[in-house]
């Protein structure tokens, strides 16, 4: 039984160039991160440090979370508090409206994809504009990331040139990547000049000062935050961490793992509004006070979303990002789906091999291939489990729990290699689709092995 999934993932596989490409493109951003993780010694005593600190800060999120309020507060921040998006959605209107704003950039926040804020706020009247570069380009194409940190890079210039065309008016025919980049940044710098209000989102909220800690590779969330005087934070509650000491180990991981830099281009810290503007955090919840309480999968909220799972991933290079039917793809979009509406996205499931390649790049150590092999033991409890695999696994139970069944099979296997291809490639045959089936060997290893022994080990 295909998957929402599974056809999606046909749909992009029939650009073989491009489907080439991605995979390539991302598993150079792969090998890079494990350059980098090659060149510290301490790496993996980073990635246990940044696991016990998130495993220690998401089970004590009262306490941080009340110290950052009180220590933002202190710096004369405006804290909110919103249980969900629609919450969330309301209170940045309500901001947006009671200092009059019409338009307002915006640096980079899965957060606000995961909410819906950008069309809700244009229904309501704001002009919203997304001023990193990848962000930018989607924004004008109406599309979805596809990536949570190289959100664009499945666009070719080509394409980003004729979207520029047509969008921006530079220059026909010219998709020099430099020439693009200028476009966008005049086109950007009149957006920013003329906006009442900014928003960044926040890559970690240190509790011991207050801070909001912004990393970018473009400046886009400084240029947000210093041109209007109106400062809108988005932050999920998992974002906070103790302090500068934790922020430290963090810092190390997050770009090596995300990009293979050593840093970002910009590692901003916002403690307070500019002179004579104002401030304003909305700490979010939607759902995660709900995964804290899950006991078999809370340790999801530990991840900084660098991206690596998705890099590494056979299916994601291979599948692409519109493949997966939750707004986060990938291996850590599978189970935060999963934990928002496992109903609604139960077809991801099937979109991983259980190769562990994430548990084995993830900087914070989330167990997510461990995560998704529970996720579907639970298939047949919610009406979502293949029918086909369900037989098979009957069919299985059936035959490996009598010996005399499996056998008899093992001895008349090698006869299938004799089926006319025409037979053995069919609809039926979900594995032949993409794969050639293997060969039987005349005598099953179990047996080649006693007549070893009988032979006393002489073969």
């Amino acid at each position: 039984m295909s998957t929402q999934h599974s056809k999606a993932a046909q749909r992009f596989l029939e650009n073989g160039g491009k489907a080439s490409w991605h995979d390539a493109t991302f598993w150079s951003l792969r090998a890079k991160r494990d350059d980098m993780a090659m060149g510290l010694d301490e790496w993996e005593r980073l990635r246990d440090a940044a696991s016990a600190i998130k495993r220690h800060t998401v089970t004590h999120l009262d306490k941080y979370l009340e110290q950052f309020s009180d220590n933002a507060e202190r710096n004369g921040v405006k804290v909110h508090w919103a249980k969900d998006a629609d919450e969330f959605n309301a209170t940045v209107l309500s901001i947006l409206n009671d200092h009059g704003v019409k338009k307002m950039v915006k640096s980079k926040s899965m957060l606000t994809e995961e909410c819906g804020m950008n069309p809700y706020l244009e229904r309501n009247g704001i002009d919203v504009v997304e001023t990193d570069l990848g962000e930018r380009i989607l924004q004008l194409m109406h599309q979805k990331p596809s990536h949570i940190v190289v959100p664009a890079i499945h666009i070719t210039q080509e394409e980003v040139g004729r979207l520029f065309e047509e969008k921006l008016g530079s220059e026909k025919g010219n998709y020099d990547p430099t020439y693009l980049t200028y476009q966008a940044r005049l086109s950007l710098r009149n957006e920013f000049m003329t906006a009442g209000a900014g928003m960044t989102g926040a890559n970690f909220g240190v509790a011991a000062t207050g801070d909001v800690v912004v990393c970018t590779n473009e400046g886009n969330a400084d240029m947000s935050t210093s041109m209007p005087k109106l400062h809108l934070v988005a932050m999920g509650l998992e974002k906070v961490i103790p302090d500068y000491r934790s922020l430290a180990v963090f810092q190390r991981l997050l770009c090596r793992a995300a990009t293979g830099q050593p840093t970002t281009g910009f590692t901003s810290h916002f403690r307070k509004a500019r002179p004579g503007g104002e401030m304003h955090i909305i700490l979010v919840d939607n759902g995660r006070s709900d995964i804290i309480a899950n006991a078999e999968h809370w340790e999801t909220l530990k991840c900084i979303r660098c991206g690596s799972c998705m890099n590494t991933c056979p299916v994601y290079r291979r599948s692409g990002g519109y493949s997966y039917t939750y707004f986060i793809p990938g291996p850590i979009g599978i189970n935060l789906g999963m934990l928002k509406n496992a109903s609604a996205y139960a077809d991801n499931v099937s979109a991983c091999t259980l190769c562990c390649s994430c548990d084995n790049v993830c900087p914070v150590k989330v167990n997510l291939s461990e995560q998704i092999y529970r996720w579907r033991q639970g298939l047949d409890s919610i009406g979502k489990a293949d029918p086909m695999k369900k037989a098979m696994s009957v069919g299985m139970a059936y035959l490996f729990g009598r010996p005399w069944a499996y056998n008899t099979a093992l001895k008349f296997a090698p006869l299938a290699n004799h089926v006319p291809r025409s037979l053995m490639y069919n609809g039926l045959n979900a594995w032949g689709y993409g794969h050639e089936m293997p060969v039987f060997p005349k005598q099953p290893f179990h047996q080649m092995i006693k007549d070893i022994e009988k032979d006393g080990g002489q073969r």
